[in-house]
């Protein structure tokens, strides 16, 4: 089957089920006749942007969302993995990090401002990460983008 088709089949399941395991989503495409290998599934995962969210104590696949937000979707990966929490206080953002990912983060958003004339630069320890932003206004619409994405 061509990878295409795989990727809508995923698409479709986990629109549809809450999906808890690979395995789960493996045994569901095998009954869809689609025989894929978990290192294949793994890479389509990453691809379709498909992440872990919890919800009451359990571990669930669904999808990244952007709604309207600006930051694109590797960023938003990274985001999802890295961040334990954000905090605006004026025009700077204050993100907590898992130790050693705040760096990786700000070189991520350094990146990002070519096309977002609202964070003007970053400051990164060992988890923790500043961002200082164009105004208290951006900082505040980057922090709830941060939180859309956490939260989902």
């Amino acid at each position: 089957m061509k990878r295409d088709k795989r990727l809508e089949i995923i698409k479709e399941i986990v629109t549809n089920n809450k999906i808890l395991t690979q395995e789960e989503l493996q045994s569901l495409l095998l009954e869809r006749g689609v025989e894929v290998t978990q290192a294949t599934l793994s890479r389509d995962i990453r691809k379709l942007n498909i992440i872990k969210k919890r919800d009451k104590g359990e571990s669930f696949y669904s999808f990244l969302t952007s709604g309207n937000s600006k930051i694109n979707s590797d960023l938003q990966l990274y985001f999802y993995n890295f961040v334990i929490s954000a905090k605006s206080v004026g025009a700077l953002v204050v993100i907590r990090t898992k130790l050693g990912e705040a760096d990786v983060l700000a070189n991520a958003l350094d990146d990002e401002r070519d096309s977002r004339t609202d964070i003007l630069g970053t400051i990164a320890g060992a988890d923790t990460l500043l961002v200082i932003c164009a105004s208290e206004k951006a900082a505040n619409i980057l922090t709830a983008e941060i939180k859309y994405i956490l939260l989902g």
